[in-house]
């Protein structure tokens, strides 16, 4: 009920003051307000241009991978991404793999960037951090920690170059020392010269007979002269 007066007041108001019909007024106030945004988007500046990203810097392409050959796990050390100037290098199973392409995982503040620098193997197997695992030693390791081993290693080598292996530790010496050929014959006539049992020369008995013979022909040589 009160929206139905609200409506016959609104009627009479629009009709008193301009003199249009309700429809004739909203009409009218419809094409006004078509007209409006035609003539603004006319007259409207042109927004600005649209600025263009900035680009990214290019990053610099990685060097080609250098062939280290055989060296020690010192000189391994040296490559564990402290030098942005030098590779980034880690080994499993003693081969040597160039990682410089995966330096956010391997290189400082990566993930992985205790095992740069290091042969990791062990580590890898165990998927630990623990600094006593982090060395090439796979002595130990169950079945399932072998297999991950593996796969971190065929990982490895259809990922990275290799480019070099960790050189072996030398055998222990047990205090023996080698002889020459020369010497060891002269060192083993010696030792059986004197292992042979030492025998003495003693002089041969003479017996009464020869005794007698030896006499007789003296006397005899003494007759003739």
């Amino acid at each position: 009920m009160a929206v139905a007066e609200l409506w016959e007041t609104l009627k009479q108001a629009i009709l008193a003051y301009t003199g249009l019909s309700p429809t004739a007024f909203f009409t009218a106030v419809a094409v006004a307000a078509a007209l409006y945004h035609v003539v603004s988007g006319i007259f409207a500046p042109p927004p600005p241009p649209r600025q263009r990203p900035l680009e990214e810097p290019e990053a610099e392409p990685l060097p080609p991978p250098v062939q280290l050959g055989e060296v020690d796990e010192e000189e391994l050390r040296q490559y564990d991404g402290s030098d942005p100037k030098k590779p980034l290098l880690m080994a499993i199973k003693g081969q040597i793999y160039d990682v410089t392409q995966s330096r956010m995982f391997y290189g400082p503040g990566g993930p992985y960037a205790l095992f740069a620098g290091k042969d990791a193997s062990r580590a890898l197997a165990k998927m630990s951090f623990e600094p006593q695992d982090l060395n090439g030693d796979t002595s130990g390791l169950g079945p399932f920690e072998l297999d991950a081993l593996q796969d971190w290693e065929y990982k490895f080598m259809s990922k990275y170059v290799k480019v070099g292996t960790i050189k072996k530790a030398a055998p222990a010496e047990d205090g023996t020392t080698s002889t020459s050929p020369e010497t060891n014959e002269t060192v083993t006539a010696e030792a059986e010269t004197e292992k042979a049992p030492a025998t003495e020369h003693k002089p041969r008995e003479v017996s009464s007979e020869e005794v007698k013979e030896k006499e007789a022909t003296a006397d005899a040589v003494s007759a003739e002269s």
